[in-house]
């Protein structure tokens, strides 16, 4: 398994013979590696309707045809604006695919898509990678919640956790998220892309390492973590 932090918190993970896109939001970040139109997926994972996750999902999956995966309502929103592929979920719900099953999870965050409208409930994502068999839990963006543990609780090969306080947790919350899910490895999100964000990646990875099991990894934009 081959994970690329694109900035933000837009992931790019390869499993496989597969490309999984979470969150994509490129084209107006100031910390993306690429653009839109470089980035390749089979499937991308859409955690809620705020535009600096779902910003260029449309014109990427009409480019590559890649099924999106998301909350009903943000399904429905993107088959108006021309996605031909979504398939609908609710929280807790799941869908098998030739990668293995992902799950939507809960989030406590809000929900609103770029033109106002509703955006349903916000969501992360559990993924079981059938060819590494290994489990991926992207929180997404979401405020620390003791279920958590119940998330962890079946092992937890790699956990992404948002760090970046004020819209999301901080890192303080972020490393009592690690306590609670007890993932071999953990990688930081949605930090340091503007200042209201910013964040000290590197000293929330040494009190991981003090203060946990997990294996801190910090990612630059456009670096790549491998798993097996």
């Amino acid at each position: 398994m081959e994970l690329t932090w694109l900035g933000h918190a837009t992931w790019l993970l390869k499993t496989g013979s597969h490309s999984i896109l979470l969150d994509p939001f490129l084209d107006d970040s100031p910390t993306a590696s690429l653009k839109s139109a470089q980035v390749a997926a089979d499937f991308i994972l859409v955690s809620h309707g705020h535009a600096d996750h779902i910003a260029d999902c449309a014109k990427i999956a009409k480019r590559t045809g890649a099924l999106v995966i998301s909350n009903y309502e943000i399904c429905t929103w993107l088959a108006g604006q021309g996605v031909a592929k979504t398939l609908g979920h609710n929280l807790g719900g799941g869908s098998q695919h030739p990668f293995g099953r992902v799950q939507l999870t809960i989030a406590h965050h809000s929900s609103q898509l770029p033109d106002g409208s509703y955006g349903g409930n916000p969501s992360g994502f559990l993924l079981w990678l059938a060819a590494e068999k290994l489990r991926v839990y992207f929180a997404c963006d979401t405020a620390l919640f003791y279920d958590m543990k119940l998330i962890g609780s079946a092992g937890l090969d790699l956990a992404v956790l948002p760090i970046g306080d004020l819209f999301t947790m901080g890192p303080d919350d972020a490393l009592a998220a690690v306590n609670l899910l007890h993932p071999k490895h953990v990688v930081p999100s949605h930090f340091n892309t503007w200042p209201p964000i910013a964040q000290d990646a590197q000293a929330w990875a040494e009190r991981v390492e003090q203060e946990t099991q997990a294996v801190p990894h910090v990612l630059k934009p456009g670096e790549k973590l491998k798993l097996e």
